[in-house]
């Protein structure tokens, strides 16, 4: 039924010429293509995350955009103004970078609140305004954003209203010594770089969609996506009745208060939208409890929200992420 596979093999041999290894993370920015959603990738300075996504954007041939993020940046810097033009009298819309099919913003988390804002509007409504009126963006349209763990002068942390609109939180980790030492092979040489043609475009991208949509979800796949999403709100609920939290565990032996808040419904939604995603580019026409599994950490990670306690005793959202997989029973037949 699905040329899935094809089609990403050839994607990930185009970005391959360009960015060694990192190959989870490159089928995660397949999946959120063909899911219509934003990601954000976070890791540490050199990591080329700012390579992948341009390397993304040059193999499926569509507008790319990057925007370099700092405190002083402001929202008609991204959306763009309203120009007076004096010959006529009359002010002209002159539009910004975020009218592009692929937009980097790199590191989002030193934007000011008025710049998120802008840029919050444009992920979910795929529109922005100037000067009063509306603008449509071009279809496809992504924001694939980075954010670097480490460094906190200067930044500020992004709302979790803008993080719950990113389909995956991706972390990018280090290459392994293999991959490093093909990379000072491939980019060693001063005078040459890899150059990059377009295998796909923005109108395929599209009408693949179509074969997405057309991925058999059994009423107990979704009933299990909703048990994992569930699950997370109950993990809160529980801590919020749990008067003292992390006193009461420790003398009565109760639970510890870990979460502040569980998954929102966009998480319902993200695993459903993502796992027939990547069911279509594996090559299966229906999604399987596993699949859902996969991209649970990266659907999640970015949804819930730890307490002080958690922090304290050093858990990360994917440790408790990965006591509600263990706690959640799955389906016998998908």
């Amino acid at each position: 039924m699905s040329n899935g596979p094809a089609w990403s093999q050839k994607l990930r041999a185009e970005i391959g010429k360009a960015v060694i290894g990192q190959d989870a993370v490159v089928e995660r920015l397949l999946v959120a293509l063909l899911a219509n959603g934003h990601v954000l990738l976070e890791g540490m300075p050199g990591l080329a995350k700012t390579l992948l996504i341009r390397s993304l954007g040059t193999a499926l041939g569509v507008q790319f955009e990057r925007i370099q993020f700092t405190p002083d940046l402001l929202p008609s810097d991204v959306v763009g103004t309203m120009i007076f033009s004096p010959k006529d009298g009359a002010f002209a819309t002159h539009k910004g970078p975020i009218f592009a099919n692929l937009v980097l913003a790199d590191e989002i988390n030193r934007a000011p609140a008025k710049v998120q804002s802008a840029l919050l509007e444009a992920m979910q409504e795929r529109q922005v305004t100037i000067g009063g009126g509306s603008h449509q963006l071009p279809r496809p349209f992504f924001v694939m954003a980075t954010q670097n763990p480490v460094e906190q002068e200067g930044t500020y942390p992004l709302p979790e209203a803008q993080t719950d609109r990113f389909l995956f939180k991706l972390l990018v980790d280090y290459p392994t010594a293999a991959e490093e030492a093909q990379m000072m092979e491939m980019w060693g040489q001063v005078t040459t770089t890899p150059a990059l043609q377009a295998v796909s475009s923005g109108e395929e991208l599209l009408a693949l969609r179509q074969h997405v949509d057309a991925i058999h979800v059994s009423p107990g796949v979704q009933a299990y996506i909703l048990a994992l999403v569930r699950g997370t709100r109950d993990l809160a609920a529980a801590s919020e009745g749990n008067g003292n939290g992390a006193e009461s565990g420790r003398a009565g032996g109760g639970p510890k208060r870990l979460l502040n808040f569980g998954a929102s419904p966009r998480a319902s939604l993200a695993l459903f939208q993502a796992g027939r995603a990547l069911a279509w580019l594996r090559g299966s026409d229906y999604l399987s409890p596993a699949l859902v599994q996969e991209v649970f950490h990266d659907a999640l990670r970015h949804r819930v929200g730890l307490t002080y306690e958690a922090e304290a005793e050093e858990l990360t959202s994917d440790k408790i992420l990965a006591q509600v997989l263990e706690r959640t029973p799955v389906p016998a037949k998908a």
